[in-house]
């Protein structure tokens, strides 16, 4: 599943591991969901779109 987390963390200056901390996960966590190899759990997916004040389906696009 496509995703642009990395564009809204950046655009919030935070970093990869300020943002694991922020959604209790790893760091390495982070970075398989913005590479596209890891699709969230439902809970973390909200607590994303919480974090980054969007829905769930603004932040993560299905692949073609």
């Amino acid at each position: 599943m496509d995703n642009d987390i990395a564009a809204r963390r950046g655009e919030r200056g935070l970093s990869q591991a300020q943002l694991a901390e922020a959604l209790g996960v790893s760091r390495q966590t982070v970075i398989s969901l913005e590479k596209g190899r890891f699709d969230p759990s439902l809970p973390l997916a909200f607590r994303l779109a919480a974090l980054f004040e969007a829905r769930i389906e603004e932040i993560f696009h299905p692949d073609e």
